[in-house]
């Protein structure tokens, strides 16, 4: 099972660390020289330019520029995979959002991951002037735009909202014929985007892996999914299930290798799913260094025997 980091400090939720909101740009430098020496596979961050106000209990107003805190953890590692949960398309235009991510790919080496939805953020659409009930087209054009983007020399693209013509457009990214696109959301839209795509979200992460089947079965049935079961990435963003609370700075050799154990178990029932890669799960942790010690901890002892 390949693991992934949320960037600590992207947002603060209540359900985030204290020590987590008070996070320096070194101490944030440090925390992806971590993570990016222990082998995990990728750094997450997400995406809100606002928070709506009803949402600021559950969800806080601190939420970092999604595209500048990617560029940041480019430039802050060398191995781990930079992805994000997820790039709301239609808040951006084609032509903009296509160099940002050109540009992250090439300053990483060919690193980037791209991971997209439709947004559900109404007062976000109301604030940028963008139709709500435009949404889905619109990132399938979008989508459809960088592609065009990324790959001509001469690039012209003529859609419903965009326009693109008469223009150059440079760095292609590093990976060709483009950085992979992974899809959020649950929507039979979502899943037929994602099918056509190199992998799926379960995002918003409010049901369990029993109601995961049909979903499946309905993305798999896809012609676009056909030849993919062997490359094609689903991220299970709730993480593993069932584990038990452990502080991490306090905790016994013994609760540690039980909660290990529990994350074996939780994986277990992860994979029959086709689930390729999971959130790191979830200790209480009291500082920075607790943290990196806890990655350090998890990398060496629990993620090789999954």
């Amino acid at each position: 099972m390949k693991f992934a980091v949320a960037m600590p400090g992207t947002n603060h939720m209540p359900s985030t660390p204290a020590w987590s909101h008070e996070l320096s740009a070194r101490d944030a430098r440090a925390v992806v020289a971590t993570i990016d020496a222990a082998g995990y596979d990728t750094i997450t961050t997400s995406e809100h330019l606002g928070m709506p106000h009803f949402e600021v209990p559950r969800l806080g107003p601190w939420w970092v520029h999604c595209l500048s805190q990617m560029a940041f953890i480019a430039g802050a590692s060398e191995r781990v995979r930079i992805d994000s949960t997820v790039l709301v398309l239609p808040y951006h235009h084609p032509l903009a959002l296509a160099k940002a991510l050109s540009t992250i790919d090439q300053l990483s080496g060919g690193r980037l991951n791209i991971s997209v939805g439709v947004g559900h953020a109404v007062r976000e659409f109301a604030v940028l002037g963008v139709p709500f009930e435009e949404r889905g087209r619109r990132t399938d054009e979008i989508i459809e735009a960088m592609k065009v983007l990324w790959s001509e020399a001469e690039p012209v693209f003529e859609g419903e909202f965009y326009s693109i013509e008469g223009l150059a457009f440079e760095p292609k990214p590093v990976q060709q014929p483009r950085p992979p696109i992974m899809v959020g959301g649950n929507s039979k839209p979502a899943l037929r985007r994602a099918a056509r795509h190199e992998g799926w979200q379960p995002n918003p992460t409010d049901f369990t892996l029993a109601d995961l089947p049909p979903l499946l079965d309905y993305l798999r049935s896809q012609p676009e999914y056909a030849a993919k079961e062997d490359t094609f990435d689903i991220f299970w963003l709730s993480g593993v299930p069932d584990l038990p609370s452990l502080s991490f700075g306090s905790s016994s050799e013994s609760e540690r290798a039980a909660f290990g154990d529990a994350v074996l178990e939780g994986v277990a029932r992860l994979v029959p799913h086709g689930i390729t890669r999971t959130s790191l799960p979830r200790v209480d942790t009291t500082s920075v260094g607790e943290f990196q010690e806890f990655l350090q901890w998890f990398a060496r002892e629990v993620a090789p025997r999954t």
